[in-house]
């Protein structure tokens, strides 16, 4: 049976075009014996969360309308290896193959599989850096007394927030009348909780 495929092609501005990734991955598809099915192009930048030829590409991957998937380079489709890989992944449950031209990558292949596994590994590794990264960041600013996160509340804040809780109001009522955050409201309240338990 003829594999169908699908092509996706990008650039980044308007004066590019993408008929130069389209001649070639006709090529490509052509030697295999493979049916190009449709193609999918658009001008957007790869930080652009907004990618319509993209998604429509992904909803026609869970219709089943093709059985793989071409592009020029890994760097078309995604804007991070996170992404990359989410996509990758998607394509694995939707049974639908990748080839990407210029990592001679081809998940019908058992070396193609095996270097997609690889990508995810690399995935977690950048996702375990950025968490140490930022933990580093955060401590090397407390350690000079940078303030880290929301900024405190204010003492007067503070009061008003005890005041009405003395007087039985309800959480969500005190942070709509003072018009501050529910998790302060709920932080004071569960201090003065804890004072009363604590004096009982």
């Amino acid at each position: 049976m003829t594999r169908r495929a699908a092509i996706y092609a990008r650039v980044s501005t308007s004066d590019q075009n993408t008929e130069n990734q389209l001649i070639r991955l006709r090529e490509v598809a052509a030697r295999a014996g493979w049916t190009v099915a449709h193609t999918y192009t658009e001008t957007a930048s790869g930080a652009k969360r907004s990618r319509p030829a993209l998604d429509a590409m992904m909803a026609d991957a869970a219709r089943r309308r093709f059985d793989v998937v071409m592009a020029w380079d890994v760097s078309r489709l995604g804007r991070s290896l996170r992404d990359l890989v989410d996509l990758f992944e998607n394509l694995r449950a939707l049974r639908v193959d990748l080839y990407l031209e210029q990592q001679a990558l081809d998940t019908s292949t058992p070396a193609g599989r095996a270097l997609l596994q690889m990508s995810g590994v690399f995935a977690e590794f950048e996702r375990a850096m950025i968490v140490e990264r930022t933990k580093a960041g955060l401590a090397h600013a407390r350690a000079r007394g940078v303030h880290c996160g929301r900024p405190p509340a204010s003492d007067g804040l503070v009061e008003a927030i005890r005041a009405l809780r003395e007087q039985r109001v309800g959480m969500d009522r005190i942070a709509k009348e003072l018009r501050c955050g529910k998790g302060l409201v709920q932080r004071v309240c569960t201090t003065m909780a804890q004072e009363a338990a604590n004096v009982g």
